[in-house]
């Protein structure tokens, strides 16, 4: 990957751009004359030239590219727009106190072709029904359809999904991990450091730990998974917290899982209303019960997803540290396909 560029002869200047650029992840090449920065230009996935040599590089004509800022140290200056109109820069930036941005540019820089993934959310109607299962299938067939995938754990009490997956055992970082850091978080980086099996990489909770995730971090996660992968599938806590409210904010699709009987309806009911505050795309998928699927339906009043037969074995599978089988003629495997499809936008 090539490396952004920076044409400056400040060496104060310089000084303050390789330590922002370090702290996004990134490494410069640096032109200390228009001419060095010739064989860089159009390679560069970014370009800063330092006011300082604004007007000989100007004097060059460099060919028009995208992502070239002009950066200053004089607030104010009107001869900053006149250069940076010169150069064909798209901004002036002005240090320091444009430094969080001027991080992100970089890390911007640095990211690989962004993927724009699309992210959807899995939410129980009630305890026990089933919504974790769903959401890492959901997963497991994206993955195994050669997606790039981030299956989300959003529940801090609900005995992380890694262990549902029977790989609590193996390295990588967790939520707490992720916390501790501020700030914006690469996908890259992200990928990197998760478990990862295949196209699926997970994010749960270290054994113990029942701290809330801050809302930041939620974001900063989704935004990175929006980035860096095909699918983001977070599983949410019944009781929403910021950080689960985020994450419905951002999705394309919410499926609610409730059972066909008096009481999941009912609670199911009340988990409704609460998500619906923060997105309006909320399917239900139904599992069976005393009552008809159409009552069912019509008590929640919003569309039907699927229905998820019960399956005995299923329970013992996972319980074993297996996976189930989601292959197209299973029956989880041809739900996952349906929802994944109804859900996701074509191409």
């Amino acid at each position: 990957m090539h490396r952004p560029l920076v044409i400056t002869e400040d060496r104060d200047l310089l000084d303050d751009l390789v330590r922002i650029a370090a702290a996004a992840g990134a490494q410069l090449d640096v032109a200390h004359a228009p001419a060095h920065a010739r064989p860089f230009w159009n390679l560069a996935p970014l370009v800063v030239v330092g006011d300082d040599l604004a007007d000989t590089l100007a004097a060059t004509a460099p060919p028009p590219r995208d992502r070239v800022l002009l950066v200053t140290r004089e607030p104010d200056d009107p001869e900053s727009w006149r250069r940076c109109v010169s150069v064909g820069a798209q901004a002036v930036v002005t240090l320091p106190a444009a430094e969080r941005r001027m991080v992100d540019e970089f890390a911007d820089a640095m990211e690989p072709e962004p993927r724009a993934g699309a992210v959807l959310c899995v939410i129980g109607g009630r305890g026990g029904v089933g919504a974790s299962v769903l959401a890492s299938c959901l997963a497991l067939r994206a993955s195994h359809d050669r997606l790039r995938t981030l299956l989300v754990d959003a529940d801090p009490l609900s005995g992380g999904i890694d262990a549902l997956l029977g790989h609590e055992e193996t390295g990588g970082a967790r939520w707490g991990d992720l916390v501790a850091r501020e700030g914006r978080v690469g996908s890259a980086a992200l990928q990197a450091a998760l478990p990862a099996f295949g196209d699926l990489s997970v994010l749960s909770f270290h054994r113990g730990e029942v701290r809330p995730i801050p809302a930041q971090a939620m974001r900063s996660v989704l935004e990175a998974g929006h980035r860096g992968f095909d699918l983001v599938v977070v599983d949410l806590p019944r009781h929403l917290d910021p950080a689960a409210a985020e994450a419905l904010g951002r999705a394309s699709s919410t499926f609610l899982v409730t059972t066909a009987d008096v009481r999941g309806v009912l609670a199911a009911v009340q988990v409704l209303a609460e998500a619906g505050r923060h997105t309006s795309d909320i399917r239900a998928v139904i599992r069976p019960g005393v009552l008809d699927e159409d009552v069912v339906a019509a008590s929640l009043g919003i569309p039907t997803a699927g229905h998820l037969p019960d399956q005995p074995r299923l329970t013992a599978t996972l319980n074993r540290g297996e996976l189930p089988r989601l292959g197209s003629r299973t029956v989880l495997g041809a739900l996952c396909t349906t929802l994944l499809r109804d859900a996701l936008p074509p191409g």
